[in-house]
Formats: structure tokens, sequence, C-alpha cells
């Protein structure tokens, strides 16, 4: 019989117990560590939107100005794991925001509009 360590993909501890099956007949984990954000946890998910790696680059992706529908094309998920991703990290995008909006000052904004006779649109869908 070989032993398999398996790590909490969250918070890295070793204190990990087997918790059931999913409905595709895959482990579960649950970590037992009291401060871990997710109590449970599976190695081998079928969809790749619930990785933690995916759920963080959609939070990096966020706080570079990517909307909703860019990580969802590039980490080939549909938009529903982004948005509810997104709604709950709202704490930490939201304090990004709030901290550039505290170092502007209406002084040192300069708005300069001028009249473009030709421009390049990307990704224009009709």
């Amino acid at each position: 019989m070989v032993l398999i360590p398996v790590r909490c993909p969250h918070c890295g501890s070793d204190h990990v117990v087997k918790r059931g099956k999913t409905e595709n007949a895959k482990q579960r984990y649950r970590c037992q560590q009291p401060k871990c954000q997710a109590q449970t946890f599976s190695l081998d998910y079928d969809y790749q939107g619930y990785l933690p790696e995916v759920k963080k680059r959609i939070i990096d992706m966020a706080l570079n100005g990517g909307g909703i529908r860019d990580p969802a094309r590039v980490l080939e998920s549909s938009p529903n794991p982004v948005i509810s991703e997104l709604k709950k990290n709202e704490s930490c995008l939201e304090s990004v925001n709030r901290a550039v909006r505290e170092r502007l000052k209406p002084s040192d904004i300069v708005v300069d509009i001028q009249k473009v006779e030709e421009a390049d649109l990307d990704e224009t869908w009709s």
C-alpha cells in the first residue's frame, strides 16, 4: 500500500482527512485547520474553474483591469465562476480602488479632448 501525503491547497496544512466523495466519485478532503479559508476541497476537479490557482488568476486579472469576459476566455471557463469569485473578493478590489481615489486630487487630473479622424477598434462585436 502506498500512502500519498495530501496537503490543503489553500493553507498548505497536512492535517487533512477524507470527507466522502463528490457526485462524480472523486475523493473529497477536509482541512482540519480552524483558520483555513476553505474547509473542503478536492484534488481532482472535473471543471478547472474551481481550482485555487484559477481563482487567484481571476483576482489578479481583475486588479489589472480585466472585465468578466476576458478572464473567462483566457482561463477557458464560463463567466459564472468569474462573477462569483469577484463577488466573494469584492472587499480587496474595493480597497484598491479606494486607495487610488484617495491619492488622486481633482487639480492633478488633466482631460485632453481631441478630434480624431481615424481610429482602430479591437474586439468589436455586432
